[in-house]
This record gives structure tokens, sequence and C-alpha cells, in this order.
């Protein structure tokens, strides 16, 4: 009897371990799916902008995507440090750290302590930073060789993406940067978590007072269109609203002249993305790194310009170069093919990698940019290794973050670690149940901005028009219209309800949603488009809007729209957009806040539903 319950409950632990695994692992591909498709949509927005610049009334309005202001016109490159200093008070208010250059480790140390109290560093500070910061990646080459045998070990971090406990606690285990202590970090340090420019302060920093000892690569999101996408830009210009614009406009030079990889001891590379069959790593040490600005998207874009087309086409080869390193992922079949999940940059297989290695003698490939969820992942017969150094990723719980210590062997040693902002420590099932509801929050957000075209694809299966349709059919219409590569039919459960004969009520997908709008004179296919293509617009928005006030006139509101519905080809303009637009004109100036208005079109998560 006792060996009876034995194995009854064993199998029920078991079963109850791997369901819990099952609920992990989808959730975890409903996070990474959603945010590929982000980032095709963020790719595709280069050919709007490139339809945009032919037929704007003002073209001079987006024009400065194409050519970003150089230090020169923000201020006196050689004056930087004392023209800040004349130009900006720091008053007898302000309790943070003051910087005095070249700075000392005494300085670093009060910059971290200030940021451990959520403090801020003050404008002028930030900018002579960044003027320093400027000139010293200005003297490194595309290319940084390092030795272990000036140092013990030499740690390499990857991704961080604005997750500044994660760099704490990296320091914290692994000691501060120094001669004895060598970094280097594998770009992304900015986007999507809230302290960004605080990471990008501490490291800068730290390259300044140890420019042989700290390193750092530049990743996807080092990127200006990235930033505006992806919070750092509103992060800024929320931090420093007198001077976010001389601040941006700093940080866009400041990011073209990061170097684009590390090598160790000849025999370890260092990159962010990847590598594809064409990567040359003497043609990539031998270009003018700070003329790829904003490498994907002008690139992408100048490309499809007809007057710079022959320009381009001698120079494509230097972009593709940049995009296969800071966008590829590798994979375990063989070849090199386009990178369709992300939209940019290719998947590379074992055979890539080693011809590479070959040709220049390489032993190992370190690269980052890719969720985890250990925060490493080894693949290509241990030839490659993925460090991502971003805990809790997308949500509380949902990975380990790592970094990499590199021996005089060259042999990896992974340190893992979990921030947690809880003070009792998450058990198993509460944190896939964070991570669960998360995940099913975000897919029915994009589940309901496609709601039009999933119910006319719902309708090709329901020829009698009951409302029903089968399991098999219901996850086929999702797939061809979100193309999300997702286990729909475990999903289902989830996200959609079922009748006792086994068929799918199709609309329930739809029962718990809603779209908030300011007026209800606005049509429906409208207000889908609005919630459908929000981000896509505030990007929009945000170029247009070039000193970050966050208003742009009722005339280029409007324009926009037009030429953004038109590109794609949907037809829903409607009087009523101009009614919408004018009823938030409140002080009737003619200029709308279109960070409020886009606002106003999200998803409303009513209730959260049950599984049946």
């Amino acid at each position: 009897t006792v060996i009876r319950a034995a194995i009854l409950i064993q199998n029920w632990y078991r079963f109850t371990m791997a369901r819990l695994e099952m609920r992990r692992r989808y959730s975890l591909s409903i996070f990474q799916s959603i945010e590929y498709a982000d980032e095709q949509d963020q790719l595709q927005l280069s050919n709007f902008f490139t339809f945009m610049l032919d037929h704007y009334t003002h073209p001079d309005s987006v024009s400065h995507i194409f050519t970003s202001p150089s230090v020169s016109q923000v201020v006196d490159e050689g004056l930087c440090l004392t023209e800040f200093e004349r130009k900006i008070d720091v008053p007898d208010s302000y309790y943070g750290p003051r910087l005095s250059f070249p700075l000392t480790i005494e300085d670093a140390n009060a910059l971290l302590h200030a940021f451990r109290n959520e403090q801020l560093l003050h404008a002028r500070y930030v900018l002579q930073l960044l003027c320093e910061t400027r000139k010293v990646l200005k003297e490194m080459p595309n290319i940084t060789h390092l030795s272990t045998s000036y140092s013990k070990e030499i740690t390499v971090c990857g991704d961080l993406h604005g997750n500044l406990d994660d760099l704490l606690l990296i320091f914290y285990k692994n000691g501060l940067p120094s001669e004895q202590n060598c970094y280097v970090f594998n770009g992304d340090f900015v986007d999507r978590g809230k302290n960004s420019m605080e990471i990008l302060i501490i490291l800068f920093a730290f390259l300044l007072i140890y420019p042989n000892d700290l390193h750092l690569n530049r990743g996807n999101h080092e990127d200006y269109m990235m930033n505006l996408r992806y919070g750092f830009t509103k992060e800024v210009s929320k931090k420093y609203k007198d001077h976010g614009k001389q601040i941006l406009c700093l940080l866009r030079d400041v990011f073209s002249w990061l170097p684009l990889a590390t090598i160790i001891d000849s025999k370890v590379l260092i990159l962010h993305g990847g590598i594809s069959d064409t990567t040359d790593l003497d043609f990539l040490n031998a270009l003018e790194r700070n003329k790829v600005r904003d490498h994907i998207h002008v690139g992408v874009i100048l490309f499809s310009l007809k007057n710079l087309a022959v320009q381009m086409l001698r120079s494509s080869f230097r972009y593709l170069q940049i995009l296969d390193i800071l966008w590829s992922d590798p994979r375990s079949q063989n070849g090199c093919t386009p990178n369709k999940c992300r939209g940019g940059g290719c998947y590379f297989g074992p055979d890539v990698t080693a011809k590479l290695f070959e040709r220049y003698n390489l032993k190992m490939l370190i690269r980052s940019h890719e969720f985890k969820p250990e925060g490493y992942e080894i693949s290509h017969d241990g030839k490659v290794i993925t460090i991502f150094s971003a805990s809790n990723y997308y949500e509380e719980g949902s990975n380990r973050g790592a970094y990499i210590k590199l021996n005089p062997e060259l042999i990896p040693r992974f340190v893992q670690y979990r921030v947690s902002k809880y003070t009792r420590r998450q058990n198993l099932q509460e944190r896939v149940g964070t991570i669960e509801s998360s995940a099913l929050k975000s897919l029915r957000e994009k589940i309901y901005a496609h709601r039009s075209e999933l119910t006319s694809a719902f309708a090709q299966y329901d020829l009698n028009g009951t409302g029903k349709i089968s399991v098999n059919d219901w996850a086929a219409a999702m797939e061809s219209v979100l193309q999300l590569e997702l286990p729909w039919r475990m999903l289902r459960s989830q996200l959609a309800q079922m009748n006792a004969d086994g068929e799918v009520d199709f609309m329930s997908c739809f029962y718990d949603l809603k779209i908030g709008q300011p007026i209800k004179e606005v049509q429906p296919a409208l207000v889908e488009t609005l919630c459908r293509y929000r981000k896509d617009l505030e990007i929009i928005f945000n170029v247009i809007d070039k000193d970050h006030s966050g208003l742009i006139s009722l005339e280029e509101f409007s324009q926009t729209w037009r030429l953004f519905t038109s590109h794609l080809g949907i037809d829903v303009y409607d009087e009523s957009l101009d009614k919408l637009v004018l009823s938030i004109d409140y002080n009737k100036d003619g200029h709308i806040d279109f960070n409020e208005f886009l606002e106003a079109f999200h998803v409303v998560h009513r209730l959260e539903r049950k599984a049946n």
C-alpha cells in the first residue's frame, strides 16, 4: 500500500510538473512570437518613411530621419565641458552627484549610490559625460582586440535592456570594472526597461575611468528608430524635459561610434547578433562605422530613394554587413537564410559558423540578442554561445540572467542570477501563473487588434453561419491571420469557448475585450485601425515632433494619417477622424497631444477569462 501510494504521488508530481513546464513554454513562446512580430513591423516602417518623404507637403519635417545632426550643430565639440558648464546652471537644490572631469572611481561610486536611491544625474553632467565618451569612442577601432594575459578573467555580459537592478547585481556578485576586472558589454543596453539612461551613464563613466578594461559593443537597439518604438526616447524626454533634445542628439552620435565587435586572444569573437555567409571581419574592421548611422532603417530607406540608388548600390554591402552582425540568430540547420521572424539579418547554421572559424582561425562565437530562459544557451557543437543578462525580461520570473567568465584557457564559466522585487520568493506555480497571465493578456490584445481579419477568416470555415467551427479550423484561421507560429489547439481553452459538440464559438475570442475610444461617433473600423497601428503611429508622430514637445499641428496629423492609410491600402478614412482630432484640440490652438490621443485607443480587459 505504501509503495502504491508513493507511486501515485510520484505520478501526480510528474504530471503537475509537466503541465507547469508546458504552460511556461507556451507562455514564453507567446512573448517571443509577439516580440519578433513587433520587430518586423518596426523594420517595415522604413518603407513608409520613404513613401512619406516623397509625398509629404513639408518634407523638411521628416528629412532629419535620414541625416542626424552632428555634435557640432548642438555644441562646439572642442568646448563641450566648458560650454555646458557655462550654459547650464546646476542649482543649489540639486543633491545628486556633481561630476568633475576627468572622472575618478569616487565619481563612479557616487553615481551607483545615487541611482540605487532613484536620483537623477543633472543634465549638465549627462551632456558633459556624453561628450567625453564620444571622444574616447572615436579613438577605438571597429573591432577591439583583448588579451587574457593582462587579466586573469574577462567577464562578458549580454542584453541589459534598461534593467538597472541586473547591472547592479552583476557588479555586486562579480566586482566593479577595474584594471584587474575586465568587462565586455555586448550591446542592447537600452529600451524596454525603465532605467536605460542610468545604465548608459554607469557604463560610460567606467569606460572613461578604465578605457582599457571596460569594452562596449553596439547592439541593434543602440539606434534612433528602435529607441522611438521601444521606450528609450520617451524615457530621456521624460527625465530631462529641458535638455532632452540635446541629450538624444548626442546619444545618437555616441551610438554611431560604438565598436562593432571584440576579439579575445585572437580566438573568441564577441558581437551582438550573429554572422552570415558573407560576413567579412576585415571589411567590418575597415569601414567608417560612424557613417552607418541608424544602420538598418537608414540603409533600407536610402536604398529605396531613386536619386540615391546608384550611391547605395555601391555601399549596400556595408549596410548588409552591419545588419547581419546586429540582427542574425543561430539555427541548428545548415545554411544561411533570411531571418523572417525578425524581418532583418539571417539564420546561420553550423556550417556557416565553421566556415568563418576556419577563415579567421577562431574557436568560439559569443553573441547576445536573443532571450534565453536560463540566461544562456550553447549551440553549434559548443562553438556558439548566446548570453542574455536581463532577468525577468518578459515578466517577473520569466527567465534568469547570466554572464560569462572567460579564463586564459578560454573555458567559459556561466554565472546565473535572477533579480526579484518580492521579499518572499515565489514558488514555481506562482511564477508560471504570473508569466502565463501576462503572456495571454498580450496575445488577447493582438487578437482583438485583428478582429476584422479574424472574423473574415473564421467565416470562411463557417459555411452555414452557425458561429461555430472545428478546433482545427479555428487554429488554422488564427495562424493564417496572426502568423505567430503558436500551438493554437493547446491555447484554445484560454482564448475561446467550446460547446458540448467540440466546436469553437469563434466570436468568444473577443467577448472580454474592448477598445477604449474618446468619442462614440468614430466608426469601428477606424477605431480598430488606430488600435492596431498605435505603436507605428506613435513613432511617426514622434519623428514629426522634432522638438519632442508631444504636440503636432492638426494639418500634420491629418496628412500623416492619410498617407499612412494610403501606404497600407487601408480604406477607413472617415469624417469622424476630423471630429475626433478637433475634439482633443482642447485649447483650440491648432495642435494636439498625440500621445494622449493614441493612448485612448488601447485594448481594455473587462475581465479575466476562465479556462473551459
